[in-house]
C-alpha cells in the first residue's frame, strides 16, 4: 500500500515513528558542505532500515537563510542551497516506494523581509494594503520613537524595528522574520494555497513551526505580568497577548478542511507550547489539527514520579478528545537528550522553556540514560518523534568555537547565549576523520559546522551490526514496535514496583520496566527479556536502565 493510499484501519499518524531530518546537517550531496535534498535521497535506504515510518523535513524553502530556513521567502520554491521542486518531487516519489512518508515543516507565524509581500509593505508606505498582511504599528512617545508595546524578540532584544518612515513592524523572532497579521483574510487564504500546492504534489502532512503564536490581541497591549512556574501549581491559561490564543484554532479548522480534501490521511503536528496539557488539547480536537508535539515529555527530569505525572496527565487530557499521545526526547531547537541527562538542568522562562545546563557533564550516565528513555518513548501509546542522529547517541557539541557560530541567537543575545548550533553539527555517516561521510569523497568544502574528532566510533558504520551499539537497540526497538500487537496505539497500565522504578504492561503480554533507581532492580521472574538499554545479569535490572519484557 502506498503512503496516499486511503487508510483500512487505523490512521497512520496514530502510532507513527516519524524521523526529524534537519536537512542542512543530514546528508550532503553535492559537496558544497550542506546537506541537501540530493543527500536525503541517497539516504532513504537507511531510514528504510531503522524502520521509520516517516521522515519531518525543517523548512528547504527559498530563504536568506537568516533563521536557517525558517525565514522563507517564497512557500512555493526550494532554496537552491538545497535542490529544486522537481527534486523535492522526485524525493517524495522514491521515499513513498520505501514505504516512508515526507512532512515538510510549514511556517505561518512569520515570512522574510525578502519575501515579496513584505517588499511590497516596504515600498508602498503607512496605510496601505500591502502593510495590512502584517503587523505595522505607529510607536509610542511624542515622536513616536518608542516601540509599540513591550512586547520581547524570542531571539533576544524587543520584538519591534523601526522603518524610515517612522512605522514599527513586529517580529517575535529575528527582524529578517517579520510577523504576519492573521486576521488579514488574504493571509489565511494564501497559506492554504500553499497547503494544497505541495499536498498535490505528494506530501503527507505538515510540521507547523510556532503553532501557537499565529494569533495576537488585537489591542496589542503590554505583556502580562510574569509569574514563575510552580511544579505543585502548573499554569493556568491566561490572557496571553501573542501565545496560545483561543482565536487560532479557527484557523487549523480551516487548515484540517484542505487537508481533508487530499486522500492517503493527510495529517498535521503542531508545534504548539501551552501552560497546560488541557490547552494542547484544545490544538487536536476531532475538527482541528491532528497531532501535537509533548513538550512536557522531553523537558521532565529523570526522576520517575516526574516522567509518570507528564505520562498520566498528556494521556488523559489527549483522549479526552480522542487524540494521540506524541513523545519526543531532542530535536533541533534542545540540547540532546544524552547531554542533558549527563548532568544536571534548570529550566528558565523566556518564550518557551529553555533548558541551561549546569555542572559536569558525565557522559556515560548520560547515555545510559538515554538508551532506556529511548525503551520507554517507544512503548508508550501513541506517536514518537527521533531527532536525527539520536539513534547514534550523539551528544550535545558544546565547544564550537565561536568563530562558526551561526544561530541568530548568539548575536541577538549579545553572545550571552550559544544558541542551538550545539544540536545541529552535521552528522557523522562513516570513516574516522571528519566529515564522516557527510559529503562526498573528495568534497572541497568543510561541513557548514565543524564535527568533532572523536566521533569515528559513533558513525553509522561504525555502529551497525554492534549489538551493544545505540544504533542497533533503535533498530531493534523499532522492528519489534512494529511486530508486537501491544505497541503504537492504545492504553497502559501501571504495575506496582518500589519507589524509583516505573513499569507497565500492554496488552497483548508486553511489559515495560524502567529503573531510575540507585539500587539493581529484580525483574519478575514470569517474564522473558525482549531487548534491554543494557546487559541483564543474574535477571535484574541494573539502574538508569530499561527493559520490555514478554508475559
Amino acid at each position: 500500500m502506498s503512503p496516499t493510499t486511503p487508510p483500512t484501519t487505523v490512521p497512520w499518524w496514530r502510532s507513527a515513528v516519524i524521523y526529524q531530518v534537519y536537512i542542512r546537517s543530514f546528508a550532503d550531496g553535492n559537496g558544497d558542505g550542506v546537506g541537501d535534498i540530493a543527500g536525503v535521497r541517497s539516504r532513504l535506504p537507511y531510514l528504510k532500515s531503522l524502520g521509520v515510518d516517516a521522515i519531518w523535513i525543517n523548512p528547504w524553502y527559498k530563504s536568506p537563510m537568516a533563521d536557517h530556513g525558517y525565514d522563507v521567502a517564497d512557500f512555493r520554491e526550494i532554496d537552491p542551497l538545497f535542490g529544486t521542486v522537481a527534486e523535492a518531487e522526485r524525493l517524495i516519489e522514491e521515499a513513498h516506494g520505501h514505504g516512508i512518508r515526507v512532512i515538510p515543516d510549514i511556517v505561518p507565524n512569520h515570512t522574510s523581509d525578502q519575501h515579496a509581500w513584505f517588499r511590497a509593505a516596504l515600498a508602498a508606505g503607512p496605510g496601505s494594503p500591502e502593510r495590512a498582511r502584517y503587523v505595522f504599528r505607529e510607536g509610542r512617545g511624542e515622536d513616536g520613537s518608542v516601540p509599540p508595546n513591550d512586547w520581547v524578540s524570542c531571539f533576544g532584544g524587543p520584538a519591534w524595528t523601526r522603518l524610515p518612515d517612522g512605522q514599527w513592524y513586529l517580529h517575535l523572532f529575528a527582524p529578517e522574520q517579520p510577523d504576519l497579521d492573521w486576521q488579514h483574510p488574504e493571509v489565511r487564504a494564501e497559506f492554504e494555497s500553499i497547503l494544497r500546492f505541495w499536498f498535490s504534489r505528494g506530501v503527507d502532512g505538515f510540521r507547523i513551526d510556532v503553532a501557537h503564536g499565529l494569533v495576537k490581541h488585537p489591542e496589542l497591549p503590554d505583556l502580562p505580568p510574569r509569574r514563575d512556574p510552580d511544579p505543585a501549581q502548573p499554569w493556568q491559561h491566561v490572557d496571553h497577548p501573542h501565545w496560545d490564543r483561543d482565536e487560532v484554532h479557527e484557523i487549523y479548522r480551516g487548515w484540517r478542511r484542505v487537508a481533508d480534501e487530499f486522500p492517503g490521511d493527510r495529517s498535521f503536528v503542531a508545534e504548539a507550547w501551552a501552560d497546560t496539557p488541557e490547552r494542547l488539547a484544545a490544538y487536536v480536537r476531532p475538527d482541528g489539527l491532528h497531532t501535537a508535539f509533548n513538550f512536557d515529555f522531553l523537558m521532565s527530569s529523570w526522576h520517575p514520579k516526574d516522567l509518570r505525572a507528564v505520562i498520566d496527565g498528556s494521556l488523559e487530557m489527549l483522549g479526552a478528545v480522542h487524540a494521540p499521545a506524541t513523545w519526543v526526547l531532542s530535536n533541533h531547537d534542545v540540547v540532546r537528550h544524552p547531554s542533558r541527562y549527563g548532568r544536571r538542568v534548570t529550566k528558565r522562562w523566556v518564550a518557551n522553556e529553555v533548558y541551561e545546563p549546569e555542572g559536569p557533564l558525565d557522559l556515560e550516565l548520560g547515555t545510559r540514560r538515554a538508551r532506556a528513555a529511548a525503551l520507554l518513548m517507544l512503548s508508550l501509546p501513541g506517536g514518537a518523534y527521533i531527532y536525527q542522529g539520536e539513534e547514534l547517541g550523539l551528544p550535545e557539541v558544546e565547544d564550537l568555537p565561536e568563530a562558526v557560530l551561526q544561530d541568530p541567537v548568539w548575536e541577538r543575545s549579545g553572545h550571552t547565549n550559544r544558541g542551538r548550533d550545539g544540536c545541529r553539527v552535521p552528522i557523522p555517516w562513516s570513516g574516522t576523520t571528519a566529515p564522516y561521510g557527510f559529503s562526498p569523497d573528495g568534497a572541497g568544502a568543510a561541513p557548514w559546522l565543524p564535527q568533532p574528532d572523536d566521533w569515528a566510533p559513533r558513525t553509522v558504520a561504525a555502529q551497525s551490526g554492534d549489538a551493544a551499539s545505540m544504533l542497533e537497540l533503535y533498530r531493534t526497538a523499532l522492528r519489534l514496535r512494529r511486530e508486537l500487537p501491544a505497541l503504537g496505539e492504545g492504553t497502559l497500565t501501571w504495575l506496582e514496583t518500589p519507589e524509583g522504578v516505573l513499569a507497565f504492561g500492554r496488552d497483548p503480554g508486553f511489559v515495560c520496566v524502567v529503573n531510575l533507581s540507585a539500587e539493581p532492580y529484580p525483574l519478575p521472574g514470569h517474564t522473558s527479556v525482549l531487548l534491554a538499554s543494557g546487559a541483564v545479569e543474574g535477571g535484574t535490572l541494573a539502574p538508569d536502565q530499561a527493559a520490555w519484557l514478554a508475559v
